[in-house]
């Protein structure tokens, strides 16, 4: 077992990455993107420097919903939201030590273990890179940028001057309230909307953009490009669940910029 270093970061990952320092004789780069995404991260001109990685196992604690209404389940909320922080957070301190200038093709996953229903696994997984003419691509925050861009969509957002910030997210866990007997037994045969769960599934989904897009508002960001809205029960139940809400906050790297038209655009997804 290797004892978490200053930074927080396992013994072992120390090593790992000082091994993939840049430079260093016999080095050899590490990366989980595509030959095509590899070669499209290259002509955007960043060199990928090592896969970069950040694990948390998180006891997730017990908050139970009143059977009957919909509300948001905080603690379950700030769980699932932690958790995926410290993931992320320990792959950018891996970038850090590593030099890059930022994460391309971030995956972020959650996995409940066998030990316990409350266990989870949350790990973020990506590419660190360096620009290639030295300018520095880190955010207002100093850290290096982090996005889940394919290398295809990475290339084509450099190209037509615009600049990754970092990954924003939301989340939401939300217990959905039952039907009554009465309810149930009223639409029986019928067409009709649940409105009482339109309004609960509504509610959810609000409240996880809505915290996405505070996190770009932090970051000065323009805007946020491919987000992902997910819907997960994991082991909570069919009554309760996390929508969960990601993307990549982005804006111009210069005040006056314009977009090239797309004519003038060479796409390279094949």
């Amino acid at each position: 077992m290797t004892e978490p270093t200053a930074g927080g970061l396992p013994q072992d990952a120390m090593t790992r990455l000082s091994e993939l320092q840049p430079g260093k004789p016999g080095w050899i780069f590490t990366s989980d993107l595509t030959v095509n995404e590899f070669l499209l991260v290259k002509q955007a001109g960043f060199t990928p420097v090592g896969m970069v990685l950040g694990s948390s196992i998180y006891h997730v604690g017990i908050q139970v919903g009143r059977w009957s209404q919909n509300q948001e389940l905080n603690v379950l909320s700030q769980a699932m939201y932690h958790a995926r922080e410290l993931a992320m957070s320990r792959m950018e301190q891996e970038a850090n030590v590593l030099g890059a200038d930022g994460i391309v093709g971030v995956r972020l996953e959650v996995e409940f273990k066998e030990w316990g229903a409350d266990i989870a696994e949350f790990l973020a997984v990506g590419t660190a890179v360096k620009a290639d003419d030295g300018t520095s691509w880190r955010n207002d925050k100093g850290l290096p940028f982090t996005s889940d861009l394919s290398g295809q969509d990475f290339w084509t957002l450099v190209q037509t001057g615009y600049a990754p910030l970092g990954m924003v997210m939301g989340t939401c866990v939300y217990h959905i309230a039952h039907r009554g007997l009465g309810n149930v037994l009223s639409n029986v045969g019928r067409n009709t909307e649940l409105t009482q769960f339109t309004q609960a599934l509504y509610d959810a989904r609000e409240l996880a953009m809505e915290r996405m897009q505070k996190e770009a508002e932090e970051l000065h960001a323009e805007g946020i490009v491919g987000v992902q809205l997910h819907q997960r029960n994991h082991s909570w139940g069919a009554h309760t669940t996390e929508f969960f809400s990601i993307g990549t906050a982005v804006r111009p790297l210069r005040a006056d910029h314009v977009i090239t038209p797309p004519s003038m655009v060479v796409s390279l997804d094949n």
